[in-house]
């Protein structure tokens, strides 16, 4: 099922800047081969569902095994059935 989804991932207790972790994060998004939207506070998604939360399963599982104890993420997963919802058509 093709899915629209923003994932933003919150490495907690690695100090006051969370930057090689953002990194890590976005590159497994880029070598999954999704279309992505980096914004402010997150990363915009296309792709299909099962591949997508793989991914964030991915980005927990190697952030943990590169020292990070504790990570916070916050997902927003949207579907449709009537038509293909694309991040292009999201713009305004």
């Amino acid at each position: 099922m093709k899915a629209l989804a923003e994932i933003q991932v919150i490495p907690i207790g690695v100090g006051v800047t969370v930057r090689d972790q953002v990194r890590r994060a976005r590159q497994i998004l880029v070598d999954s081969g999704f279309k992505i939207e980096e914004h402010a506070y997150g990363t915009n998604v296309e792709g299909e569902m099962a591949a997508i939360l793989d991914a964030v399963k991915r980005i927990h599982e190697t952030l943990h095994a590169d020292g990070v104890v504790r990570l916070s993420t916050a997902i927003k997963i949207g579907t449709r059935t009537d038509k293909d919802s694309t991040l292009e058509s999201k713009r305004l």
